[in-house]
């Protein structure tokens, strides 16, 4: 049996667990992040990493590697966090720091999105081959990552920045605003207060107020899931994908609205574009997917270069 340890880094918390070669998870742990200092910062991780291995009966002998998601932009074979907009870090070298203090792990580093995209798309894979693959995630902010014919697109390094696309807005001024503005998790509870008047209320009390048939809940809840339609359609329109992931917490607390969101995207779509409606799911690992995705990760780099293949 072989081990990884998945590290998912965030500004509010880093969630660590050991997971087996069947994406288990062994143990898990997480401990509050420190954005203020950059080194304060990074021994949140270092202690993250020691809690799993603390409260497991396995050594640092018993680990084959280890997978870091990071937010931001990422340069993966430097191993450095370039910049990271709720962390402390810029161009910080994550990867040469990890192994002063675990000399004889490997370390492999990625964007966050796309380590949690890389384990809803090799959970799928399991079943058929997906030629192109999108993971969305609603959280917090808005981001995506797309897995084309086995391989991450990434652009000149800043691709998949969904939540920066204007898309369709009936409660901003003009009618238009960025995705992340009005369909975030912060968003939402940012707009929620807004139109009830109500400094305290939060995304939960919302979808509350939403199940109860509060008119203006509904309102709201419509008009930010037309929002993300009109987002996913642009994806729909450049990519044809060949599958369409939604994950992140507002999705994974509240999975009623995959079903909003297609009916909203139903009404962009033409005949042609019709078969997504079936190809677009909830995430299978929920809050997991990144540190699943970030082990995974870690394990696939050993394995692909024990048999000398190309990484995705």
């Amino acid at each position: 049996m072989t081990y990884t340890i998945g590290v998912d880094i965030g500004g509010t918390k880093v969630a660590t667990a050991i997971v087996d070669q069947y994406g288990s998870i062994i143990s898990k742990k997480e401990v509050v992040s420190n954005p203020i200092d950059k080194e304060a910062m990074f021994l949140q991780v270092i202690k993250s990493i020691d809690a799993v291995l603390d409260t497991s009966n396995l050594t640092k002998d018993s680990i084959s590697r280890i997978g870091v998601g990071v937010p931001g932009k990422v340069d993966s074979e430097k191993g450095i966090a370039v910049f990271q907009n709720n962390l402390p870090w810029r161009n910080f070298p994550l990867v040469d720091r990890l192994r002063e203090h675990f000399l004889t792990q490997d370390i492999v580093i990625e964007n966050d999105v796309y380590m949690a995209a890389y384990a809803e798309w090799r959970k799928l894979r399991a079943a058929r081959k997906q030629d192109t693959f999108v993971y969305v995630t609603i959280s917090t902010g808005i981001s995506c990552s797309i897995i084309h014919h086995g391989s991450f697109l990434r652009g000149c390094g800043f691709a998949g920045e969904l939540g920066l696309y204007p898309v369709i807005s009936n409660s901003s001024p003009n009618g238009i605003n960025k995705l992340e503005q009005v369909a975030s998790g912060l968003a939402i509870q940012k707009l929620a207060r807004k139109q009830f008047g109500n400094k305290h209320m939060t995304t939960r009390d919302l979808f509350n107020e939403y199940h109860k048939g509060n008119k203006i809940a509904k309102q709201i809840i419509k008009d930010v899931t037309e929002s993300l339609a009109h987002a996913i359609y642009a994806l729909v329109c450049l990519l044809d994908p060949n599958k369409i992931v939604l994950g992140g917490g507002v999705i994974n607390n509240q999975p009623f609205l995959l079903n909003l969101v297609k009916n909203e995207l139903n009404r962009f779509l033409i005949l042609e574009q019709q078969h997504v409606l079936s190809c677009i799911s909830t995430s299978y690992y929920k809050g997991d997917s990144g540190i699943i995705g970030a082990a995974m990760r870690g394990e696939a780099s050993n394995n692909k270069e024990k048999q000398g293949t190309k990484l995705i």
